[in-house]
């Protein structure tokens, strides 16, 4: 099976001629539709908001899209707060969801007037002291154990970091509630990049008892509850994609199943997706430049594990789709490979496509979210540009290439002077 690029070879033959591979590219057209898809699963709940979560993808053009789609921000830094100010996203339109948390993250977050999102009981205390306890709060669940839902599909939230437990967060309100707290959320991550209209209304169904026997033991008043991330994207060409449709739908069951009955038809309920949100429409686009043939063909890339590190990090599979040969035979057995002096720096292994020659142009699918956001300068290599194919056609550079100057800027305090003249272009 092969997916479809939202790119075209033509247009994109346009697009390296103004801009030097390797760079993400983005389909403006497609962050759109799928917005206002999601807006359009919950829009029975008429407090539902999109928390889009900074993380997968920091750039502002993104986050400035989604504003206009109605997004606020899920950050989980300084930087992102930062970004969100930036963007003209402030107040109760961000949520912040962070661990372990500098004291002058808190402040920053309740100076923006950001909900709160407590990853842990001890950071009361230390909230409190780091910018106070708000009126409007918000603290992180973790059931412990394993998460099972749908075919046997399961986590194992008992092994994450996040979240309290539930001793722990009945104890959270009470304390809470004493120091000064009025309006009360509930959050909860138990699953990553589920593939399974199953998991949001299971998560839902134990926020959602959760939230029932705290307003019962604690009296709290419970505003809203966020189902966080986990819906994933379907990597692999041949597995079937998550119906958000259905999904909100699902959520909504449980819902009046749950929560009107015991008095809390008013709650709103939240999201704080980021690969659903982004991911299948940024793709990275990188040339064929080297062919080896040793023990195994090897196609090397202009792209390394530095412009999208999953592949050697998780092992994670990326579709790759070889512009121009989408109809020939995949008859050829490759490992893509990138330049970096790590053996797991491969985009493929063992993948079969299309016969590459050198100078062809890879668009290596689904890198809209965790792509860009997770490079790093390992072995001196720069991050690539990225760039907005618009709605129209026409393209928009949103983050430019680094250069040399840039990797050295930090290194102005040890005196020694980089003979950038020495190298051209």
């Amino acid at each position: 099976m092969e997916k479809k690029p939202f790119v075209t070879k033509e247009q994109l033959d346009q697009i390296v001629a103004r801009y030097p591979t390797p760079f993400h590219l983005y389909d403006e057209k497609g962050i759109r539709e799928n917005a206002r898809l999601v807006r359009k699963a919950f829009a029975w709940n008429p407090g539902y908001k999109e928390y889009f979560a900074v993380k997968a993808n920091a750039n502002p053009a993104i986050l400035q899209i989604l504003k206009e789609e109605g997004c606020g921000c899920d950050c989980s830094s300084l930087t992102e707060l930062m970004l969100s100010k930036a963007c003209g996203i402030t107040g109760e339109d961000i949520m912040f969801s962070s661990n372990d948390t500098p004291a002058e993250e808190f402040a920053y977050a309740r100076k923006l007037g950001a909900i709160v999102n407590l990853d842990d009981i001890t950071h009361i205390d230390f909230l409190e002291q780091n910018g106070g306890i708000p009126e409007t709060i918000s603290c992180r669940y973790n059931p412990g154990g394993v998460f099972e839902f749908g075919n046997g599909i399961m986590d194992n939230p008992g092994d994450a970091k996040y979240g309290m437990t539930t001793e722990q967060i009945f104890k959270a309100f009470r304390i809470l509630q004493g120091k000064g707290a009025k309006k009360f959320g509930i959050h909860a991550f138990l699953a990553s990049n589920t593939v399974s209209n199953d998991y949001y209304p299971t998560l839902a169904k134990r926020l959602f008892e959760l939230a029932v026997e705290l307003k019962e033991k604690t009296g709290a008043d419970i505003r809203f509850i966020n189902l966080s991330g986990g819906v994933g994207i379907p990597y692999r060409p041949d597995q079937e994609p998550n119906d958000i449709l259905k999904i909100g739908e699902g959520v909504r069951q449980v819902y009046e199943e749950v929560l009107v009955p015991a008095g809390l038809g008013h709650v709103a309920l939240y999201t704080e997706m980021g690969r659903f949100m982004m991911g299948p429409y940024g793709c990275l686009v990188t040339r064929a430049i080297h062919e080896k043939h040793t023990y195994k063909e090897y196609i090397g890339v202009d792209a390394c594990a530095a412009n999208l590190m999953r592949p050697a990090m998780y092992g994670a599979y990326h579709h790759i789709t070889v512009m121009g040969k989408e109809g020939e035979p995949c008859d050829h057995k490759y490992d893509v490979t990138g330049s970096l002096c790590e053996n797991n720096d491969k985009f493929a292994v063992d993948r079969m496509l299309p016969k590459i020659d050198m100078g062809d142009l890879l668009v290596i699918h689904d890198s809209g979210a965790h792509g860009f956001a997770m490079g790093y300068n390992y072995n001196g290599r720069l991050r690539s540009a990225e760039v907005l194919l618009r709605e129209d056609g026409s393209t928009r550079l949103i983050r430019r290439a680094e250069t040399p100057h840039d990797l050295f800027a930090t290194l102005d305090v040890t005196g020694v002077q980089i003979p950038y003249e020495d190298v051209e272009g």
